[in-house]
C-alpha cells in the first residue's frame, strides 16, 4: 500500500530559535509553534484549541529562520512526520512526534515595520528557485544533535 507523509503547517512561534550549527557544518534549528484551531463543541460553542508542534529545520531554511523569526511570529511550515525514539536514564522508552520542515515561508510584515521591501503583511514569496528555503536532506545518524 503506498503512503503518503505532508504536513503544513500556519502558526505562531513560541520561542526565540537559536541557530546552531552540526559538526559537518550543516545549519539546524529546533522551534517550536503554536497552531490554533477553531470549532464547535457539541452544544453548538465555539472552542478555541491550541495545538503545540516541535519543528526541526535544516540548511539554508535554519539560516533563513534564525535570521528572520521570534517568539511570535506567524510562520508556515511545511514537511512531514518523524518520530523520535530514545531511552532515558531510567531506562524507559520515550517516543515524541515531531515535524521536518522542508520549506517555510515567512507571513506578515518585517520586524520593524517601515514600508520599502517585502512584507507588509503579505506572505513573502520567493522569485527564484534558489531563494526557495528547502531543507536538505536529514544528515547521517552521527551528525543529529541530540
Amino acid at each position: 500500500m503506498a503512503s503518503f507523509n505532508r504536513v503544513i503547517l500556519v502558526g505562531n512561534v513560541t520561542r526565540d530559535p537559536e541557530l546552531r550549527y552540526i559538526p559537518s557544518g550543516t545549519a539546524v534549528i529546533d522551534l517550536g509553534m503554536a497552531v490554533n484551531d477553531r470549532r464547535k463543541n457539541a452544544s453548538g460553542e465555539w472552542v478555541e484549541e491550541t495545538t503545540f508542534v516541535d519543528v526541526t529545520l535544516w540548511g539554508r531554511t535554519a539560516e533563513v529562520a534564525g535570521e528572520y523569526l521570534s517568539k511570535g511570529a506567524p510562520v508556515l511550515i511545511e514537511g512531514r512526520l518523524k518520530l523520535d525514539q530514545w531511552e532515558n536514564k531510567e531506562g524507559q522508552k520515550q517516543s515524541k512526534l515531531r515535524v521536518v520542515g522542508e520549506k517555510m515561508q515567512l507571513l506578515g510584515g518585517r520586524p520593524g515595520g517601515g514600508g520599502g521591501g517585502q512584507g507588509g503583511g503579505r506572505p513573502v514569496q520567493q522569485s527564484a528557485p534558489a531563494e526557495q528555503y528547502d531543507a536538505p536532506p536529514e544528515p547521517a545518524d552521527d551528525d543529529i544533535p541530540f
